[in-house]
């Protein structure tokens, strides 16, 4: 299958996207495009890299697999396509969001490729999925890649921000190393967890800004408004 994958995430991949197990799973991936109603789109499927070199990245949030419904899923982990109604999750984002920074924050849009432009990655660990199938590509190699692109982020930079939401994602990231990069942990976003007192209050935006700026970084907009 054909793909576009920024420069300097293929010169850092480059042995990954050159072995025989991404090879197969790109293999899969096509079939099950060809076959199946699948999200997000063939060429939205490596965004999270397009939008954000690897250069610019500051900060890593790590999500699960795309959503599964039409048209929502953008290539962003938590992020929908312009025009889709915002999901439960990403309201309470918003919602925690707004609590944290001391704002009113009223988004028209759940589209979040302007965390993604300012350093963001927004990485789900499955990039793929099959219509009205949560996980149903759970089964390719997607883990094997995206657990080498974070452990490439930790070997090779210094001073990021990883935020993991969830149990799922604080798996995901068992292997970062806290001596070097700045790990945020909460419950996840979804109605379920934040009703049960683990999402809401975590003040991770003003955090993710607090160690940027002070690191000589600049710290991210996140109102997707703006």
């Amino acid at each position: 299958m054909k793909y576009d994958l920024n420069p300097s995430w293929k010169e850092i991949l480059k042995e990954e996207i050159t072995s025989p197990y991404f090879e197969e799973l790109m293999r899969h991936v096509a079939l099950e495009y060809e076959q199946h109603t699948c999200f997000p789109p063939k060429e939205l499927i490596f965004d999270a890299f397009n939008q954000c070199s690897f250069d610019a990245v500051k900060v890593v949030i790590i999500g699960q697999d795309p959503y599964h419904g039409v048209g929502e899923a953008n290539g962003l982990c938590f992020s929908v396509a312009d025009g889709v109604r915002i999901p439960p999750s990403l309201r309470n984002i918003f919602r925690e969001m707004s609590d944290d920074l001391g704002t009113v924050f009223l988004p028209t849009s759940g589209n979040l490729q302007s965390w993604a432009q300012q350093g963001v990655l927004l990485l789900n660990a499955t990039l793929t999925v099959r219509q009205d199938s949560p996980n149903s590509h759970k089964h390719l190699k997607w883990s094997q890649f995206t657990d080498a692109v974070i452990e490439f982020i930790n070997s090779k930079k210094e001073g990021i921000v990883f935020v993991l939401w969830g149990s799922f994602a604080q798996k995901k990231g068992v292997k970062i190393d806290r001596n070097k990069h700045l790990v945020l942990t909460s419950g996840h976003p979804s109605p379920l967890s934040a009703n049960q007192g683990k999402w809401f209050g975590n003040k991770h935006f003003s955090q993710v800004n607090d160690y940027l700026v002070a690191n000589n970084k600049k710290a991210i907009v996140w109102n997707t408004d703006n």
